[in-house]
């Protein structure tokens, strides 16, 4: 690309005055491919209009998350809390990313006391007291993408699952701090799996996080416990999830061999996970949504 030339990244800027300096200092960058260091795809990085659209979702997404802290409690359904969210992210011009996506059949997956994730909402299931639950949300809003996923417990919980929620909270922010321009992917691994196990917990490695933003999900696949300056560099205008899943058992997990969706701790112990989307900058991050 010439310096006069547009940019790559679709500012409508000249390259000279946009990602020239950028280019250059990843091209001085030695990958070492044998312990899986890649370099990021332009494809990967955002525009200011791209992280601005982002914000406009995340907006929506924060704000039926909110909806469901209000919802929460012993009888309700966990259909009522999805057909709530649903109706607020349409009536807020958005769109649910999760109905239809690869045939999942509900607009938001909750995911209570052993399910780790991707719980499929039910008229038959009750939320009962001393349940604790994962609602991960993610919201279009005119082709781009914000995912976010909090806990919540239903009435008095037990001392184990509060710690629990708390914890895997911490991990979470944890790895936020470690997600830095110019370092990788493998560093936010490697500091929640070391924080996860330091307080008795194991962390579940055949899913994580993504990249986010213009599609729902994109590279890298962030790992929860893996080892530093490993993987995808982080480069600014990436985003990504950072979301650990934390079981208090086992890290082995299954999937519904029924509905093909439902992952589950494989001892039946209590899983928890917390999201957010973060925005990789000059400096450090941005939570985007949460």
């Amino acid at each position: 690309m010439k310096r006069n030339d547009l940019c790559w990244c679709g500012s409508g800027k000249k390259y000279k005055k946009c990602h020239l300096r950028f280019d250059e200092r990843l091209d001085s960058i030695k990958f070492d491919e044998k312990i899986g260091q890649a370099r990021p795809p332009h494809k990967l990085v955002n525009n200011a209009a791209d992280i601005e659209g982002i914000k406009r979702a995340a907006v929506i997404n924060t704000g039926a998350l909110d909806l469901v802290g209000g919802m929460v409690k012993a009888g309700v359904s966990t259909l009522e809390i999805n057909d709530a969210v649903h109706e607020y992210i349409v009536s807020h011009g958005g769109h649910p990313s999760c109905l239809n996506y690869e045939n999942f059949p509900k607009s938001i997956c909750i995911s209570v006391n052993d399910v780790v994730c991707h719980g499929i909402p039910s008229a038959e299931e009750i939320l009962r007291e001393g349940d604790i639950l994962n609602v991960d949300i993610t919201t279009d809003l005119n082709g781009y993408f914000a995912d976010a996923s909090r806990m919540f417990s239903v009435g008095k919980i037990s001392d184990d699952a509060a710690r629990l929620i708390r914890v895997t909270r911490e991990i979470m922010e944890v790895g936020i701090k470690a997600a830095q321009p110019w370092h990788y992917v493998g560093d936010i691994g490697a500091a929640c799996g070391e924080y996860a196990h330091e307080n008795g917990y194991s962390v579940v490695t055949d899913l994580g996080g993504h990249g986010v933003g213009k599609e729902f999900h994109l590279e890298p696949f962030v790992s929860h416990d893996c080892v530093a300056e490993t993987g995808m560099m982080l480069v600014p205008g990436m985003v990504i999830t950072v979301e650990p899943m934390i079981n208090a058992g086992a890290k082995e997990v299954y999937t519904d061999q029924i509905d093909g969706w439902t992952v589950r701790t494989a001892d039946g112990s209590l899983s928890a996970q917390w999201e957010k989307t973060v925005l990789i900058t000059e400096t450090g991050n941005e939570i985007l949504a949460d």
